[in-house]
């Protein structure tokens, strides 16, 4: 070729958030990741924003303090009204959380609940978390076959969260309900979602006044007595933090289990090696391996909303004062100028720096939890169900069709019951 040849034209711009890009959005990821990683798009929902796709860009904006929380700085057209968040949250005021505020609020909201999530307080929980993952695989061993999203992913997360904050046993079945409404309708009608959200906060609202009366050694008994101690934490903000600490502790915790079990399970090699680790007694591959299952098929695609509170430019892009930015984590952790073979499974990576849990200040809370319970349900069914398999062709799969969370709506598998 010539120097002044015309270059040969770009492959088409594929098609964003079909059912076919849910199942597979890699590919057009790495489209994207090439030809356009900082793209302006609609979403679904109408609204228009900018998506973040090069691990560097990516890793920039998420610790860019010009792009705010608050979705206050989103001059929103009407069509596109109340749709940044979580459905019902506005209505149900519990908009004062850590996903939508900044500092010095978000600074004061986050010391108090800190504490609770160290990994040494986590550690502390794992007797708890352990207890749960035996307890729902007693419930369908004896099967030899089990959805393993709604009867193992699924409650593990929800019941340990619960634990955590406070809620009384009895009522945790009624937290699994609304959350699986959360589930299933995340990327359908918002209605469901939004009573789930208004259920939620009226049960919280209640609980806060019982616990006030009769704290516990909890979480919410934590923040009400940081609150009456002069920490400032109002009833809606001590509600609004229950409420994202289970409604974000759960869903993410439930798409790496699933999403890791899919990928070992595609990937034998990788899955016989684990096996192999953990029958030696050796962890140090379980826990690179989690962090490899959170770069290769992480439970959240994309991180959540930020807006531009000036003008600002991101990959040689000019970003609008007001405009929607989007990271996409899924398609920045498989980025080739960061890391090697991105496409391939590899347990054993070291330099593997993924953003499966965000970066920065907003760095997930949780994740030290998450890590636990990944950690345990991927050993302990790798134990217990050593020919663990799946039950269904991978075609026959289908994902949940949120924008967020990346997760699959069930995950048939099989295997051999114990005698």
């Amino acid at each position: 070729m010539q120097d002044n040849d015309p270059l040969p034209p770009a492959p088409p711009a594929p098609e964003l958030f079909t059912w076919e890009f849910a199942t597979d959005p890699y590919p057009a990821y790495a489209w994207l990741r090439e030809h356009a990683p900082v793209h302006r798009t609609r979403l679904p929902s109408g609204v228009e924003a900018w998506l973040v796709t090069r691990y560097g860009d990516a890793r920039q904006a998420l610790a860019d303090q010009r792009l705010s929380k608050n979705p206050a700085h989103h001059d929103e057209p009407a069509h596109a009204r109340g749709r940044t968040g979580i459905p019902g949250e506005r209505k149900a005021e519990l908009m004062t959380h850590l996903l939508n505020i900044d500092p010095p609020d978000h600074t004061r909201l986050r010391r108090l609940v800190s504490k609770a999530f160290t990994p040494r307080t986590v550690a502390q929980f794992a007797p708890r978390v352990q207890e749960l993952t035996d307890r729902l695989i007693d419930a369908f061993e004896a099967k030899g076959e089990a959805d393993l999203i709604h009867e193992f992913a699924f409650p593990l997360p929800i019941y340990a969260i619960c634990d955590l904050l406070g809620v009384p046993r009895e009522d945790q079945d009624d937290f699994r309900d609304w959350a699986g409404m959360m589930i299933r309708h995340g990327g359908g009608p918002r209605g469901g979602v939004a009573r789930s959200v208004k259920k939620m906060r009226d049960y919280l609202a209640e609980l806060i006044h019982k616990k006030r009366e009769n704290p516990g050694d909890d979480l919410i008994s934590r923040l009400i007595e940081a609150s009456d101690h002069g920490e400032h934490l109002t009833e809606n903000e001590a509600a609004a933090m229950a409420f994202i600490l289970l409604f974000a502790g759960f869903e993410t915790t439930v798409n790496l289990i699933g999403n890791g079990v899919y990928a070992l399970l595609r990937n034998p090699g990788q899955r016989g090696r684990l096996q192999e680790s953990l029958a030696a007694g050796r962890s140090d591959l379980l826990e690179t391996g989690v962090e490899e299952l959170l770069r290769y098929d992480g439970p959240v695609e994309l991180a959540t909303w930020r807006f531009a509170t000036e003008p600002l430019t991101i990959g040689g892009q000019d970003i609008a004062a007001g405009d929607p930015v989007l990271v996409v984590l899924a398609a920045a952790d498989r980025d080739p100028e960061r890391f090697a073979d991105p496409d391939v499974l590899d347990l054993g990576r070291r330099d593997n720096q993924h953003l499966g849990y965000g970066h920065g200040i907003h760095y997930c809370l949780g994740a030290p939890l998450a890590r636990l319970e990944g950690q345990t349900a991927l050993a302990t069914l790798l134990r217990r169900l050593p020919d663990l398999r799946l039950g269904a062709e991978p075609d026959d799969l289908r994902w949940r069709g949120g924008l967020i969370m990346r997760g699959l709506r069930t995950l048939p598998v099989q295997f051999t019951p114990p005698r």
